[in-house]
């Protein structure tokens, strides 16, 4: 299982790549296995302000479809509009091409809550 160490985590199976008061954010490598092969990603919240917690778009695969929620509050600058075609690409490089929003956060003592690589393993290999 691939959990990059430069990243942070969430309960949820997020992953955040943090530059300045942007984020990255996908769903995590052990995410993306649970879900088995992905066929769908639907994400209409560009240009919305959401809290954290809220729920940004969904992720479907064969057997399941997942709610994709916010790790920090903040608007959605950017979607990942190459899923729509290629919704696979999450299943090949979560970490990577698999992005699935950046956002603009408002609030970064939210950052405090997320997990280190550390503990993000720890929750996921019990």
């Amino acid at each position: 299982m691939n959990i990059p160490k430069e990243l942070k985590y969430t309960k949820d199976h997020e992953w955040l790549k943090i530059e300045g008061d942007q984020v990255t954010i996908g769903i995590t490598d052990f995410a993306q296995s649970e879900l088995g092969d992905i066929v769908y990603v639907e994400v209409e919240t560009l240009d919305e302000t959401l809290k954290a917690e809220a729920v940004f778009g969904t992720v479907e695969a064969v057997k399941t479809v997942s709610d994709l929620f916010m790790p920090v509050s903040g608007e959605i600058i950017a979607i990942n509009e190459g899923l729509e075609d290629t919704p696979e690409t999450v299943n090949e490089d979560p970490y990577g091409k698999g992005w699935m929003i950046k956002v603009k956060f408002n609030n970064p003592s939210e950052l405090e809550q997320l997990l280190d690589a550390k503990a993000y393993t720890e929750l996921v290999t019990g």
